[in-house]
């Protein structure tokens, strides 16, 4: 299984941190004699937590970044309470459920197979204010999401965001038929369905607000991602799950100059990321370089859902583009056609005569008829 996030903004960016100068046609590119820690996540006071542990590449370096396999990690208190983190895919490390408390102070502790140690600064619990409204509008071609929220006692200011997408949608085909042992049969209830399906997606961009500069610690239609009027996720019914959570000041100007450098590389005439600040030190190696910054905070949660027939009546989804092929029985063999699983059957061909018979039928690719292959069939627990 590939590592989850490395399509995360500050992947990109450490792919980056340490390349050289180009010249038209025919870049350079300098390669960094170190492979340094990326730590990628923030402590969730209320709910999971996860962490990830990268090693930065050179832009030279196809693939995913390497990850930083069988670490032993830890959140730990002032007070010396310690809760172990377990690994769940490559350099993936997860708590269920810290229960922190807002009195204490906490920080993560790393350590490497090859027995390097790490640890961040500790960081106070940040309280977390609930989100106002979730909401959207049609504007022009999109759909554009926005974020209400607000702190009474005026003591949040600094504020991130992430969202995950959940939607509905259906196979490109469908179909009522099934090959089976070199035969093809009706589809009844003791078969998987696959014409209906869900599927999620996660943000993949750095969204904050600050209310510094207001008179009161409010935030208001701050814009946190659009949807394409063609898009699949709204061809049916779409869930967004917007998380909140409060920064400090540091972490917030953390996150503003690593925004402000994934948005601003786009080729490698580009100019080079700014410099980072990171609370995260090396325990072994004082002056080695360590990318990330530790956060700790309560999360606040919204849930909407967006249906079709909510939007403009004129928006029609982007359905990939799928056709289908003809085998008649008398020119081919369906074991030779669909044993694989590589095409499926769609719908039967019938003589003109009227025959209850068919003398053939039409397939296609099974990533247009089974939309298994793009999703899931089971119904998330949260839907409605």
């Amino acid at each position: 299984m590939k590592i989850r996030n490395w399509k995360n903004p500050i992947v990109w960016l450490v792919m980056l941190v340490f390349s050289g100068c180009v010249e038209p046609y025919f870049p350079e590119v300098k390669e960094s004699a170190s492979s340094f820690l990326v730590v990628n996540g923030f402590l969730n006071a209320n709910g999971p937590t996860t962490i990830q542990l990268l090693r930065t590449q050179n832009l030279n370096e196809t693939g995913t970044p390497p990850a930083e396999v069988n670490a032993t990690v830890f959140v730990e208190s002032e007070n010396g309470e310690r809760y172990g983190l377990h690994e769940t895919d490559f350099g993936t490390y997860v708590h269920p459920n810290l229960q922190m408390s807002s009195d204490s102070k906490y920080r993560l502790y790393i350590r490497t197979r090859s027995g390097s140690e790490y640890a961040s600064d500790y960081v106070e619990v940040q309280v977390t204010p609930e989100i106002d409204n979730v909401h959207w509008r049609a504007v022009g071609d999109e759909v554009k999401v926005y974020i209400d929220t607000h702190d009474p006692l005026n003591n949040s200011q600094y504020y991130r965001w992430e969202y995950e997408q959940t939607w509905q949608f259906r196979s490109a085909l469908p179909t009522t038929l099934l090959y089976e042992r070199g035969t093809i049969r009706y589809r009844d209830q003791r078969d998987m369905p696959i014409n209906l399906c869900w599927k999620t997606s996660f943000s993949n961009t750095i969204e904050l607000a600050s209310s510094e500069n207001l008179s009161t610690d409010v935030i208001s239609d701050y814009h946190i991602f659009s949807i394409p009027a063609g898009s699949e996720s709204i061809s049916i019914r779409n869930s967004i799950l917007v998380r909140q959570y409060t920064l400090t000041r540091d972490a917030y100007q953390y996150w503003g100059i690593v925004k402000k450098n994934t948005e601003n590389i786009g080729t490698l005439f580009d100019p080079l990321p700014s410099q980072q600040h990171s609370n995260i030190k090396s325990l072994s190696n004082p002056g080695e370089v360590v990318i990330g910054f530790v956060s700790a905070a309560f999360v606040q949660e919204k849930r909407i859902f967006i249906d079709k027939d909510e939007l403009p009546s004129e928006w029609r989804p982007n359905f990939a583009s799928c056709g289908t092929d003809t085998l008649m029985l008398s020119e081919g063999n369906i074991r030779d056609y669909f044993e694989g699983g590589y095409q499926m059957p769609v719908s039967e061909i019938f003589p003109p005569s009227g025959s209850m018979y068919p003398i053939g039928y039409t397939y296609a690719p099974r990533n247009c008829v089974d939309c298994t292959t793009q999703g899931t069939n089971v119904k998330p627990a949260f839907w409605e």
